[in-house]
């Protein structure tokens, strides 16, 4: 099945689960997940995994010049732990193309297997540095759109997936002017740091995929809640 196909499954459901009040959130079905990288020397995969844990997302390259060092020893530790894991990307727009990028992360480490254990690679998409062209990298919203559609068309083309989105509510409507470009592709991971829930979903999504709640885990790394059943996470795994 392709990812639309799962996309639309878990759309039912989980967006149900969305119109609960804001008190009854905790009893929704979801899956504990972490995401990691270089920054974290020393991960207890199996102590995450023991804990509930089943998904962890880890950084593979940055730009087309940067390979996280740690990848594969974080790939190989979530494996033996029995976690679902899959890779993502740091994005630098104002450095090259998004198919640039795209090729680069698939060559080292971004790919995907239809093994039931990987997930479709992430695109990291945060604040730019004020070296790296400000807030929006340099770019206007319809070049950062095009950035993005780059991206994720040539990931598709190369994997047969479409690569999970990473932002935040404010950078996308910043950067993107709220684009919905992509809401019906690729999944919504979606950054706010907080216990009363993801907050509002940009970009016409109807719910977030994955919700990166905190910048402290246990285990290492960030804490992140996938919105939905086991289930759901394998068949975003599978494809």
């Amino acid at each position: 099945m392709k990812l639309t196909s799962a996309f639309a499954i878990a759309a039912v459901c989980q967006a149900a689960a969305l119109a609960l009040p804001v008190d009854n959130l905790e009893k929704r079905e979801t899956v504990k997940g972490f995401d990691i990288s270089h920054y974290q020397a020393t991960v207890n995969y199996q102590g995450a995994y023991n804990s509930g844990a089943r998904f962890v997302i880890i950084k593979a390259t940055e730009g087309t010049t940067y390979i996280d060092p740690k990848f594969s020893q974080h790939y190989n530790g979530a494996t033996a732990a029995g976690l679902i894991r899959g890779g993502y990307h740091f994005a630098r727009p104002g450095s090259s193309s998004g198919a640039a990028q795209a090729t680069y992360f698939v060559a080292h480490g971004g790919g995907w297997s239809g093994d039931g254990r990987t997930l479709p690679g992430m695109l990291d998409m945060e604040y730019g540095t004020a070296s790296q062209g400000g807030t929006c990298h340099g770019l206007s919203k319809t070049s950062m759109v095009n950035w993005i559609t780059d991206f994720v068309n040539t990931y598709h083309g190369k994997t047969s997936r479409w690569p999970m989105i990473y932002t935040t509510n404010d950078w996308w409507v910043t950067c993107t002017g709220n684009s919905n470009a992509f809401n019906t592709k690729s999944p919504l991971v979606l950054a706010r740091y907080s216990t009363a829930g993801p907050g509002t979903i940009p970009g016409g999504w109807p719910f977030q995929t994955i919700w990166q709640n905190s910048d402290s885990y246990t285990y290492g790394g960030d804490s992140d809640i996938f919105n939905g059943a086991l289930t759901n996470l394998k068949k975003l795994a599978t494809g």
